[in-house]
This record gives C-alpha cells, structure tokens and sequence, in this order.
C-alpha cells in the first residue's frame, strides 16, 4: 500500500500547490477522491478487492457497493460556475468512510 498511499498524498499536496500557482488566472483547481468504486478494472482484479470490498462497506455510512455513476454529482459541480470560489480542496465520495 506504501506507493498507493503516497501516491495519493502527492495528488492532495499537487492540488493545493497548482490551485495557488494558478489562481491568480482565476483558474480552480480541485481533486475528486473516490472510495473503492465497482469499475471494470475491480471486477478484473475481484481477487485482490473482494476482501477489501466487504471491510470497506462494513466501514461506510452507506453501506453499498460505490459505481461510477456516484461521482457524477461531484464532478458536475466542480465543473459548473456553481464551485468558481473553490480551489485547493479535495471532495472525498466515499459514501461516508470512517476507519473502525
């Protein structure tokens, strides 16, 4: 997990850092984080991510399977006029995440 996870963390310090660099532009910049989503690529790998599946959904405020569909909302207001005073963030769609 060691290059998932840091990865990851250079994703959220890149968003902040770019949202700074170009805002002056007027220009926002903005990460979507997805919590474990059934895509192509999770079914393909079901043997790596069907424990993780079970324990992830144990763990969320709603307790179903992600899809693709469910990033949608996010990612149109991110790209609306709606989100023109937001830069720097992360919006996480996890269906509610909590480590236990």
């Amino acid at each position: 997990m060691l290059h998932y996870v840091t990865s990851k963390g250079g994703i959220l310090a890149f968003t902040r850092a770019l949202s700074r660099e170009l805002g002056a532009h007027n220009i926002c910049v903005n990460t979507l984080a997805p919590g474990l989503i059934k895509t192509e690529g999770t079914h393909a790998n079901s043997g790596r991510t069907a424990a993780a599946r079970d324990q992830v959904i144990r763990s969320r405020a709603l307790q179903r399977d992600g899809y693709p569909a469910d990033l949608l909302g996010a990612l149109i207001f991110l790209a609306s006029g709606d989100s023109d005073f937001i830069t720097g963030q992360t919006i996480v769609v996890d269906g509610g995440l909590v480590n236990t």
